[in-house]
């Protein structure tokens, strides 16, 4: 057994209701007696701990139980060769809840003597300048206020170096100055919900492991970016704290509110932001009031719902107003196709433009479901431009709306270098599907058929044409928000088609209809639910018990 009394501290106040906890800390207390703190091959350092905390609060801020805690396992290791038993923290709570001071704290602290690795630099990263200056700037005015710490570290705008150690603290962007360069010891990825996949993060963590106790720190909100490089992470953390992966992958302190009805009551506001337990610091006073007046003036704007729950409850909402189903109903589309093999389907077609993205798709039934299995074709160019997609991963890139190479790779989709998609490769893909498929008719509407009819007709298709897109969306949106809240949709391990869903703004007519347009006109493509859509449209065609017939079962 091992112990450290800030961590005893901490989970007694939650045992004890002195505070509460969501259900990711719930179960992290449960994973953390059961598979950290019995083990006798692990050690707290105590001495480092107390260092630690003392010079947060000396020269920065009283620290709360919380991150007291948080401290105690940044310092936590294997006996046998004194390596550091958790080289991944993940800190997730609601805004203001003091994830950059904590990080000011614990990153000034690591490149002192009194951590006494030398050269033991560490890199702060964020998507833009200012986000990513913000710890390093508290830093860098907390030295320039004493003269103490001016006689320990050089401090200037862009870092903060440590006399004795020669340890730096810096900056950067991930799509600023190359990544190359410090051979860090640490490296703390700032505001994680806006990364769109993993290749930005490997690029900065390739210099680690060249100094001793390597660390890496995650920390922000939640936000908008589904399917992407947090989703993930967070799907990790509750495996490791359900003991379904490596005990030590990654320390995960994650903060939310457990149901957005929880919102409505001020004392569950701590489940997001351990910051608001009580008895409340002076700073917490503050913010406890501009969270609450901002709660209040829902009441007048309530289009701000969706930002306030997920920068504040961390916990984000779909606007059903606006979004054809939740994230996860949508998430929940992920399960594995049945066999298709001689089944009969509907056959669809999208394309907002023959210069960007087109997509095709099967559509099947199996009882209640409705599967869809899909193909894109996209245009380099457009690609280029909007997705940096022939980019190297060390270059500098912008945030990428869409990994389109992790999509090819996957056969999600098929790049094509040509002015516009060929209709040649919609035909081709079905009549390669037709091998495998009783594809009953091909749909689509009539801008998109222009181009497609006949060659499809002289591939042997039959070929329906939909003259009025938007008149079947009111039609169909019952039928289709259902399918998506009973989980009746399949679309496989496709993230493309996850992308797709998403990206579609459910528009409510003067009449009370509903439209099927994009959240945003260039890089938010919409091709691939259109395509759904449009086989929806006949989904009552498609047998849905079918039963195959073979000669060799008959008995003549």
């Amino acid at each position: 057994m091992i112990s450290n009394k800030y961590v005893e501290e901490y989970i007694h106040l939650f045992e004890s209701g002195k505070v509460k906890f969501n259900e990711e800390r719930v179960i992290l207390v449960e994973y953390l007696k059961r598979d950290v703190l019995s083990r006798d091959d692990l050690y707290f350092d105590d001495e480092m701990i107390e260092n630690c905390i003392r010079f947060g609060e000396k020269w920065y801020f009283p620290l709360g139980p919380f991150q007291r805690f948080l401290i105690a396992f940044v310092f936590l290791f294997f006996k046998k060769n004194d390596r550091v038993f958790y080289r991944k923290h993940l800190w997730m709570f609601g805004r203001g809840g003091g994830k950059n001071g904590l990080i000011s704290v614990v990153t000034n602290f690591l490149i002192s003597e009194l951590h006494g690795i030398p050269d033991y630099n560490i890199s702060i990263i964020a998507n833009s300048e200012e986000q990513a200056k913000t710890s390093p700037d508290e830093v860098h005015k907390t030295v320039k206020r004493h003269k103490t710490l001016l006689k320990a570290f050089k401090t200037t705008l862009t870092q903060t170096v440590s006399k004795i150690t020669g340890s730096i603290l810096k900056f950067r962007t991930s799509n600023g100055e190359t990544k190359d360069g410090l051979r860090d010891g640490a490296v703390v990825f700032d505001e994680i919900h806006q990364y769109e996949s993993n290749k930005d993060v490997r690029v900065h963590i390739s210099g680690l492991g060249k100094k001793p106790n390597p660390r890496e720190f995650y920390i922000g909100t939640d936000g908008y970016v589904r399917d992407g490089f947090l989703d993930k992470m967070k799907e990790k953390a509750l495996k490791v704290l359900k003991g379904e992966a490596r005990v030590n992958s990654l320390f995960p302190f994650i903060c939310k509110l457990d149901d957005e009805k929880q919102v409505d009551d001020p004392d569950n506001w701590e489940l997001a932001n351990p910051m608001l337990s009580k008895p409340f610091s002076e700073y917490a006073e503050g913010l406890f009031e501009t969270i609450k007046e901002e709660y209040q003036d829902l009441e007048d704007d309530p289009s701000n719902r969706e930002e306030f729950m997920t920068k504040r409850m961390n916990l984000p909402v779909t606007d059903l107003e606006r979004s054809v189903a939740k994230w996860e109903e949508i998430a929940a589309t992920n399960k594995l196709l049945p066999d298709l093999i001689g089944k009969e389907c509907i056959g669809a077609i999208d394309f907002a433009s023959v210069r960007d993205f087109a997509a095709c798709g099967l559509l099947f039934r199996d009882s209640e479901d409705y599967i869809f299995k899909t193909h894109s074709f996209v245009r380099k160019e457009f690609i280029d431009i909007y997705y940096g997609y022939s980019r190297k991963a060390t270059e500098i890139t912008k945030q990428k709306f869409a990994p389109i190479k992790e999509w090819e790779e996957k056969e999600l989709l098929t790049v094509v270098d040509e002015p516009t998609i060929d209709p040649k490769h919609i035909v081709e893909w079905f009549v390669k599907m037709r091998e495998y498929y009783n594809i009953k008719k091909i749909i689509g509407d009539n801008f998109r058929m222009e181009a497609l009819r006949k060659p499809l007709e002289e591939a042997g298709f039959e070929v329906e044409v939909i003259r009025n897109p938007e008149a079947i969306h009111s039609l169909l949106a019952p039928r289709i928000e259902a399918a998506f809240a009973n989980q009746h949709i399949i679309f496989g391990d496709n993230p493309l088609m996850r992308w797709y869903t998403q990206n579609v703004l459910v528009v409510i007519k003067k009449d009370g209809n509903k439209v099927y347009r994009k959240k945003e006109p260039v890089r938010r493509k919409t091709d691939g639910f259109q395509c759904f859509v449009h086989a929806m449209y006949r989904a009552d065609e498609i047998p849905v018990d079918n039963v195959d017939f073979f000669l060799d079962d008959i008995d003549f």
